[in-house]
């Protein structure tokens, strides 16, 4: 190849690149699936970032050049390396949510699906080209690393003795190392946003009901969102306009409705996003827990960054409200309600399987993982059953539990956000979205996130984007977060922030 040929440096190809190189004919798209298979083959056995390789990739590509050459419409994505996170039901691939257990690889049972999931489908429409699936801990039970993985862990390429964010840890090593150029990942409590900002990388966590979580193995159907990530603010856009909207496998993706924008969420970026915006600060007001000191100094860079963009800045605006005290963790620093339901859950998932499927039901999951019961001492949410509804939820799993306890928590979330955002005139927060650096790959710390829980519980869309290192290397990230169907508006600040700013490095 030339110096000049694109393929040489795929940090800097994004989905535009993609799309003028393909019209141009400067490569083609089994070529560009070629680059990042060399790639794949390059770093992954180090990585750990994708346990499955679709062996379709390339003639997904070449059925693209073909339909390119006999002047055919082609979709948005056409010919875009991407890679799907485990738990995303693909057809022709295991869904193991991580677990040993759900892999018959390591001696569990295989959760074959016999349709894609919606996500899924509506890449395979767009014509991006899926490289493959990524790693994920134990049923996602970890927004930190994916060490338990049966697949062992994934590693960070940024900074690669620290953890690299879960549990859509696959995914973000993917994107970071330029083995694909977007990825799909999934939230119930920080696994979009902690690894796409320890790993210096945009991530968008919707708002709930806005993308479909059908064929997606839930932690929790109150809770679960699935969104990209990727490189540029750009790029996440672009994704997420083939994944939004309503899809009738998930009824409350109606909500949507009216809430997508004209044109998609790509069409309104402006480097003038901040311009005159209201942008709330990070404080007591909203969780009484302190940043650390090199935070606190990164953050006060990052803020003179915002105003130099045009923002003006409202310090701690949940100051005096209520909205702190309504926090309660769970575990650790994880705050789980809402996940009461997850038997229920699992039971619609595996119905959704098929009728050939290896497990159709709760009952079935619960005898097919006994040995290593999730819900027991020493399980992977064990943490469960201290939960107000959880136990009310498991005297059935075949009935949808009514979860009064959290429905009163969401309102009264809802309530406070409502108020402050229409007092302050705020279109968006920008908060620091770690407390603190990245703890190290092994041993028992976990990230001190400032957004999870409090997001995942109201339901609130928000963006990371680079905003620069600490003396260690690790990445500092900024967290938008808006109101409701906000994505339009936080992804203009965002794109304005990293137009103004240009933080973030290659990782390989």
């Amino acid at each position: 190849m030339s110096k000049t040929d694109p393929l040489q440096d795929l940090d800097r190809l994004s989905i535009a690149a993609i799309r003028d190189g393909l019209r141009d004919g400067t490569f083609t798209a089994e070529a560009l699936t070629q680059a990042h298979l060399v790639q794949i083959r390059r770093l992954n056995g180090t990585l750990n970032a994708i346990i499955f390789e679709n062996p379709e990739a390339l003639e997904t590509a070449r059925d693209i050049d073909r339909r390119l050459a006999a002047g055919q419409t082609v979709g948005p994505l056409a010919g875009v390396p991407v890679v799907v996170k485990d738990p995303m039901d693909m057809v022709g691939f295991p869904t193991t949510a991580g677990w040993r257990l759900l892999y018959s690889g390591t001696g569990g049972v295989d959760l074959m699906p016999a349709t894609d999931s919606p996500v899924v489908a509506r890449m395979r429409v767009a014509d991006a080209v899926i490289l493959g699936k990524t790693n994920v801990p134990v049923l996602s039970h970890t927004g930190s690393h994916a060490n338990d993985s049966w697949a062992g862990p994934t590693i960070n390429p940024v900074i690669p003795d620290r953890v690299p964010g879960g549990s859509s840890a696959g995914t973000a090593a993917a994107v970071a190392a330029c083995m694909c150029v977007v990825g799909l990942a999934e939230e119930t409590g920080g696994s979009i946003q902690n690894p796409a900002s320890a790993q210096g990388l945009v991530g968008i966590k919707p708002t709930i009901g806005l993308v479909p979580n059908a064929g997606v193995v839930p932690l929790s159907a109150n809770r679960d969102v699935v969104g990209p990530i990727a490189r540029t603010v750009t790029d996440a856009a672009l994704c997420l306009d083939v994944l939004a909207g309503y899809s009738a496998e998930d009824p409350k993706t109606l909500a949507s409705a009216g809430k997508i924008p004209d044109g998609g969420y790509a069409a309104g970026l402006s480097a003038e996003g901040l311009r005159g915006m209201c942008i709330g600060l990070y404080g007591p007001g909203w969780r009484d827990q302190p940043l650390s000191e090199e935070t606190i100094d990164l953050y006060a860079r990052a803020r003179s960054e915002l105003e130099a963009a045009g923002a003006i800045l409202i310090d701690d605006p949940f100051a005096g409200t209520e909205f702190a005290a309504l926090r309660a963790p769970t575990v650790g620093n994880f705050d789980a309600r809402g996940m009461e339901s997850v038997a229920y859950d699992l039971g619609c998932y595996l119905r959704r399987l098929g009728p050939d499927a290896a497990l159709t039901s709760f009952a079935d999951f619960a005898a097919a993982t006994a040995a290593e019961d999730a819900f027991g001492p020493g399980g992977v949410l064990s943490f469960l059953p201290r939960l107000p509804d959880f136990r009310a939820a498991m005297q059935d799993p075949t009935r949808p539990p009514d979860l009064p306890e959290f429905i009163a928590l969401k309102a009264a979330y809802m309530r406070i956000v409502d108020a402050v955002f229409e007092d302050h005139q705020l279109p968006a927060l920008a908060f620091p979205q770690m407390r603190q650096e990245l703890p190290p790959l092994h041993g028992t710390e976990t990230i001190q996130e400032t957004t999870v829980g409090e997001l995942n519980i109201a339901g609130l869309p928000a963006v990371t984007v680079p905003a620069g290192h600490y003396a260690s290397g690790a990445p500092f990230e900024l967290i938008f977060v808006g109101p409701l169907w906000s994505e339009a508006a936080l992804l203009m600040q965002a794109y304005a922030y990293e137009t103004a700013t240009r933080h973030r490095r290659p990782a390989v």
